[in-house]
């Protein structure tokens, strides 16, 4: 799997746009490393901060400003994830990895309208939901191996001068990690399908049917919710298909007026909840021997920005 950047347009002079046209490469890299777009954001803007403040003379010695810039946005991120643990055992409830919205959904958030679609995320299997929690189990210089070698192709040299280890410490290093891939990875469903379960579990979660929310989830599902302490929701985790079925009941008598919609979550079909137009949740999916086994409902309204800044969301 091997994400590339698009070329940037920054007029006549070819460093500069070399440069700029790193910025979609970054923030994919970001975004996969760190399971948070605004972080992601931040990491792009201190990466290209540092580069800036160079002088001129550095910046022309530096023989790759890709690779360059790219070596710095790993350290960053490298730094965040380890401190990131410390983070988590603070947040309230349970953290889920902050949920992207399909290409026909992308919103701008400064000032509406659409983004330009070198500001998006490449939508591809490295940024399911399933995928970003695994990543989540690892430990950062797991993670930074994995993501840099497997998904973005570059070498265990490369890798190497951003995680400080050796090219063969690298290589274990991301040889741990796809273990880790492949244990929590199920056969994976045709797209169809899953999108007809999701639509499936959306009609019986609309008809309060627990006894059909039941036969479409796995009997060991899970469902895990993140309201980040702003809004209320379940804390811990929700275990066993009759337990979720009755909570999704629960939910839809909470909240009568609220209307679900089917739209693509991180790639793959999921459901987006709007109360009075304004969308609350987003739910993604795992769906494995052709029933729902993980749910992850994102409620904490500063996930949702990409979902809820500019103009409405939009069906693809």
């Amino acid at each position: 799997m091997d994400i590339r950047s698009e070329p940037g347009d920054a007029g006549a002079d070819p460093d500069l746009s070399a440069i700029v046209g790193e910025r979609r490469h970054l923030l994919n890299l970001a975004y996969r490393l760190l399971g948070s777009l605004s972080e992601a954001e931040d990491v792009v803007q201190e990466t290209y901060a540092r580069w800036y403040a160079m002088s001129r003379p550095q910046q022309e010695a530096v023989e790759s400003p890709g690779a360059w810039l790219t070596t710095v946005a790993g350290r960053v991120c490298l730094d965040l994830l380890g401190s990131a643990r410390a983070r988590r055992e603070r947040y309230v409830g349970e953290w889920v990895p902050e949920p992207l919205p399909g290409r026909a959904e992308w919103i701008s958030r400064s000032g509406g309208g659409t983004a330009d679609p070198a500001d998006r995320v490449t939508l591809d299997e490295s940024v399911s939901m399933a995928f970003l929690v695994v990543l989540e189990q690892m430990t950062p210089a797991e993670r930074v191996a994995f993501v840099l070698h497997d998904v973005f192709c570059h070498s265990f040299a490369e890798v190497a001068e951003i995680v400080g280890r050796t090219p063969a410490a690298c290589r274990q290093l991301a040889s741990s990690a796809r273990r880790r891939i492949r244990a929590a990875r199920a056969q994976a469903e045709p797209a169809a399908h899953q999108a007809r379960l999701v639509r499936d579990f959306k009609q019986a979660w609309e008809a309060k049917d627990i006894d059909a929310l039941i036969r479409l989830l796995d009997p060991a599902v899970t469902m895990t919710a993140d309201g980040g302490g702003l809004v209320s929701t379940a804390l811990g985790v929700i275990e066993g298909s009759a337990q979720v079925a009755r909570y999704a009941v629960r939910i839809a008598d909470w909240a009568p007026a609220m209307e679900l919609l089917e739209r693509t979550v991180n790639g793959t079909p999921g459901l987006v909840a709007q109360q009075d137009g304004v969308i609350v949740t987003v739910a993604a999916f795992d769906i494995a021997g052709g029933r729902i086994r993980r749910i992850w409902a994102v409620r904490n309204p500063d996930k949702l920005r990409p979902w809820t800044a500019g103009e409405a969301a939009r069906p693809e």
